[in-house]
């Protein structure tokens, strides 16, 4: 399939981390994200993922569920979900309820993507979890949480009620190997972490498509890939704008978090070299610059990862940022779709 023609036909969706901003409030975070949605549904993303951290002081979506129905009730056609829940955090019941609750409210839009990493430090690990075996048991969870999806066997004592019998479709995400084989066996759809750990995304999509067990849920596999996109209307605006996520990359290896700051003329001597490489090797798979220059490296972003669906993560200081580089992504995969019609087609327009 020709570079253009795959980029045409790959769906797009967004990743919101919710992120809280120096000089702003959470109720503005919060606005701020059902603005992105209601645009990214105008502008044709397929799905709206928000993601479970805790106790971080640059990201606002700790009540994930809560956010996904204030995101879903804000629009209409859009799917919404979670990228993802930390299931080892939670009763697989409580997810079950609270995703049976949002299928109810806004049916065949709601998708439910989980993840077993604490997605904070430890002391807030241990905070949320009673049982502190980091994950080892999401197997098990897993199991327990489709089966209170699933429609209720004879005699079942334990129901989710909303939830059981809803369908509501499950991913599996992950940041490492251990994921990506456990939806391949389980026949999932599998989202991979590759705006946060670029270097296991190829590993990750290998191992899953090589483990990959025809399901109920999908005859072939299907994997989704997160990348950061920062695009604006030229390189050199689009690179001032992404030292902001350079700066907070750097706090983040200092495990000094803060709100988002400005962009800043220039990032150099703020890091050390050891945090400079790691800056360079978290930041490894950002596509950064015009419409020329990320059109170009989203083509080739999709023909190393083969990805299916890619899931975009875009985190500039200004909204009115943030909202261009969702908007330019959209309208480079629409010039992509025009030029992939035949020419019958194009002519008939």
């Amino acid at each position: 399939m020709p570079l253009s023609s795959r980029l045409a036909r790959t769906p797009l969706s967004v990743l919101d981390l919710a992120p809280i901003k120096e000089g702003r409030t959470i109720a503005q975070t919060f606005q701020e994200t059902l603005d992105l949605a209601q645009r990214a549904e105008a502008w044709g993303y397929k799905r709206y993922w928000l993601a479970e951290h805790h106790n971080l002081a640059s990201v606002a979506c700790s009540a994930t569920s809560v956010l996904i129905g204030y995101v879903a009730a804000g629009t209409s056609t859009i799917r919404v979900g979670s990228g993802g829940i930390m299931l080892p955090n939670h009763a697989p019941l409580v997810i079950a309820e609270q995703f049976g609750t949002l299928e109810s409210l806004y049916p065949g839009r709601i998708d439910l993507g989980l993840g077993r990493a604490p997605g904070t430090d430890f002391p807030t690990m241990r905070a949320l979890r009673r049982d502190l075996r980091n994950g080892d048991n999401f197997p098990e969870l897993l199991d327990e949480l489709r089966e209170l999806l699933a429609t209720p066997k004879p005699n079942q004592v334990v129901r989710a009620l909303p939830g059981a019998g809803l369908n509501i479709p499950i991913w599996l995400l992950g940041s490492s190997g251990f994921s990506a084989q456990l939806a391949g066996q389980l026949g999932l759809p599998f989202a991979f972490a590759g705006h946060f750990m670029p270097e296991n995304t190829l590993p990750a999509l290998e191992i899953y498509r090589r483990s990959f067990q025809p399901s109920e849920v999908l005859d072939r596999p299907y994997a989704m890939v997160g990348v950061p996109v920062l695009a604006a209307d030229t390189d050199a605006e689009a690179e001032h704008l992404s030292t902001t996520e350079y700066i907070n990359v750097l706090r983040l290896i200092r495990n000094k978090l803060a709100p988002l700051s400005p962009p800043v003329d220039s990032v150099e001597g703020l890091a050390n070299a050891f945090e400079q490489a790691a800056i360079e090797s978290k930041r490894a798979a950002a596509i950064v610059g015009s419409r020329e220059t990320v059109q170009r490296k989203l083509e080739v972003f999709l023909e190393e990862t083969q990805a299916d669906e890619l899931i975009i993560t875009s985190n500039p200081y200004e909204h009115a940022a943030r909202l261009r580089s969702y908007e330019i992504v959209a309208e480079i995969a629409k010039e992509a779709a025009k030029e992939a019609e035949p020419d019958h087609l194009v002519a008939a327009k």
